[in-house]
């Protein structure tokens, strides 16, 4: 579904480079659930980013599916991205200017919903998450997890194919990450592709695989199930 080859990212100094990505060559099928490790700055949120289409300031082949998105203009990744996936951001990245329940419908106006439709999703979705009674607040209006959870929401509302979570449940408390987790799960049971960074081997233990990064690089690989 995924593949990277021989995909680099670097910041200009002068005459020196310095790395933040080096060679590296990922297959993601579909269907998978993937897990990111690696310590702080080692590169595993920028993959992620690269991943996802947020960042184009990179050299080597990525195809999605039977697209080159190496090849693709600005505007065409990002018609691919609202089509294709959902993403979980660690800062929540959440309008400020619109509430809950607007911020929840955005995924949705993307593709040809009724209105009727949008309503009766965006309620499953808070009543899954259990914030109904925040859908009229803003986000400066809500705490922390409760941000993180509405982000969440947000990235599933649509059913994308491909789910990209950073540190998902770094701002939940234990008993809110395990239910998101254990969602994550279930979507992925369904078909659902996860891709997720983390610093919790409890979280990347729920991936079919675990892949460690280092100083940009893909320095090990192993199996969970």
């Amino acid at each position: 579904m995924i593949s990277l080859r021989n995909i680099e990212k670097f910041f200009q100094h002068g005459p020196s480079k310095s790395f933040v990505l080096r060679r590296v060559n990922l297959e993601i099928r579909e269907g998978e659930f993937l897990s990111i490790m690696g310590p702080s700055g080692a590169g595993k949120s920028t993959l992620l980013h690269l991943i996802g289409m947020h960042d184009s300031d990179w050299t080597g082949e990525y195809d999605l599916m039977d697209h080159a998105v190496h090849r693709l203009s600005k505007k065409d990744r990002s018609e691919l991205y609202k089509r294709y996936f959902g993403f979980v951001f660690q800062s929540y990245h959440l309008l400020d200017n619109l509430t809950v329940y607007e911020n929840l419908e955005i995924p949705l106006s993307y593709r040809n919903y009724k209105r009727s439709e949008r309503e009766s999703i965006v309620a499953d979705a808070l009543d899954k998450f259990n914030i109904v009674g925040k859908k009229d607040l803003y986000p400066n209006q809500l705490s922390g997890g409760q941000q993180q959870l509405v982000g969440v929401a947000r990235a599933m509302i649509a059913n994308p194919k491909v789910i990209l979570a950073d540190e998902p449940t770094g701002n939940l408390h234990s008993n809110q990450g395990r239910e998101v987790m254990e969602l994550f799960r279930k979507l992925n049971d369904e078909g659902t592709t996860i891709i997720q960074v983390t610093h919790s081997e409890t979280n990347a233990s729920y991936g079919h695989r675990v892949i460690q990064i280092e100083d940009g690089w893909i320095s090990s690989e192993t199996k969970n199930r």
